[in-house]
């Protein structure tokens, strides 16, 4: 997006490395809330604070983070390091971002491996399933009403549940959602709106078929070594668009169903500590690294998981202005969100089969879908409040 001359001039043009630093560590330890906070925190830091930049640059730069696989917020991160102080900029920046909520996600990890069967523990636990499955869910229904806007977008969705369902990998869903949604807005020209719809339809229909015999033939027993943690999580961190939710889907495919490295109910416990820390909550990763692999399975996976972010966002650097004008990719991208909106919202339900097991569970969960429907309250409480429910219902219990 173009910006006046005027606003240009008033815009110093570089920042130290201290400076970048400083910023970016503080923002890693105390931005919490999700994404969307994280964007509103360094939009108030670097534009309105320190007029690093103007807001039509600003919104250049998360549209542009928007467009590419991985988490948006370190994205974003990254692309306002390299705008003010270049490659530099570039590393320091998400370095500084990501390190804190990695650091703090680590010593939840290990204090759960050597704490978490003690019945306290277990009590607040069975408290915080509950309130995950509802902030996941909450943020499918969020993230549907601007993902599904259309009829397209509606039958890409639904063809990717029942892709799901009859086993092809996620990630195969998410690139064929994209791909289908491409040639569909391109053939609708030809054969008219309702059409276009059948044809995708259609055309996720055939890819089930082919892809699930594909996917049937990767139940193969894998060691659960660094090597192949870093691999599995750089595959989901390469195909990770849009909301950070749908990395859920995604390690469940992965390392619950797929490889059995994890449990469903670790998983949740993975998420409930990325919504209580400050960051990505792609660092989700990280706990469930250190759950199979340690301290070098912890390291591994974080390197797994942000790497093809780092990468993406150096190789988009120089074709932005190209991408951000490019149909072809926005009609990818939207094929791409309609697909991860529904297999967020089917996770919920699959997570829910863990967690929601009794009333006691299911009356926390209620609660935090009608707290979270207030948007009064940030994620991370939830997660604090369900866990001391789940303490509290074990000491009525005795």
């Amino acid at each position: 997006m173009p910006t006046p001359a005027g606003d240009d001039a008033k815009v110093p043009r570089t920042a130290t490395l201290a400076e970048l630093a400083r910023l970016f560590l503080r923002l890693g330890f105390t931005a919490f809330g999700g994404p969307a906070a994280h964007v509103a925190l360094m939009r108030d830091e670097l534009v309105r604070r320190r007029s690093w930049l103007t807001d039509g640059e600003f919104l250049d730069l998360l549209g542009a983070s928007n467009l590419i696989p991985g988490p948006t917020s370190t994205e974003l991160a990254l692309h306002l390091g390299h705008r003010r102080a270049g490659a530099a900029g570039f590393l320091v920046a998400g370095l500084a971002f990501i390190g804190p909520a990695v650091a703090i996600v680590a010593a939840f990890a290990w204090a759960y491996v050597e704490f978490g069967a003690q019945p306290a523990a277990l009590a607040l636990l069975a408290g915080v399933g509950p309130a995950v499955v509802a902030i996941v869910a909450h943020a499918a229904f969020g993230l549907a009403r601007s993902a599904v806007r259309d009829p397209l977008a509606g039958a890409v969705a639904v063809g990717a549940v029942v892709a799901v369902v009859a086993g092809v990998a996620e990630i195969v869903v998410l690139l064929g959602a994209g791909v289908v949604a491409l040639a569909v807005r391109r053939a609708r020209h030809l054969v008219g709106g309702a059409a276009g719809c059948a044809v995708a339809g259609q055309a996720i229909g055939g890819a089930t078929a082919s892809a699930g015999a594909a996917s049937a033939v990767a139940g193969v027993v894998v060691a659960a070594t660094p090597l192949a943690l870093f691999a599995v999580l750089a595959k989901i961190g390469a195909i990770l668009f849009g909301s950070g939710y749908l990395l859920v889907a995604l390690l469940r495919s992965e390392l619950v169903e797929g490889l059995g490295w994890i449990t469903e109910r670790q998983l949740l416990d993975a998420v409930a500590v990325g919504q209580l820390t400050p960051g990505p909550v792609t660092t989700a990763a990280t706990f469930v690294g250190w759950l199979v692999g340690g301290p070098v399975g912890a390291a591994a996976a974080t390197l797994g998981i942000f790497l093809p972010a780092f990468v993406a966002v150096a190789l988009s650097i120089p074709i932005l202005p190209r991408l951000r004008r490019s149909p072809a990719a926005r009609a990818f991208l939207d094929g791409v969100n309609a697909a991860a909106v529904a297999l967020i919202g089917l996770v919920a339900l699959q997570l829910g089969r863990a967690a929601i097991v009794d009333l006691p569970t299911a009356a926390i969960a209620l609660g935090a879908l009608a707290v979270l429907a207030t948007g009064r309250v940030e994620s991370g409480w939830i997660v604090l409040g369900g866990g001391a429910l789940g303490v509290a219902v074990a000491l009525l219990r005795g």
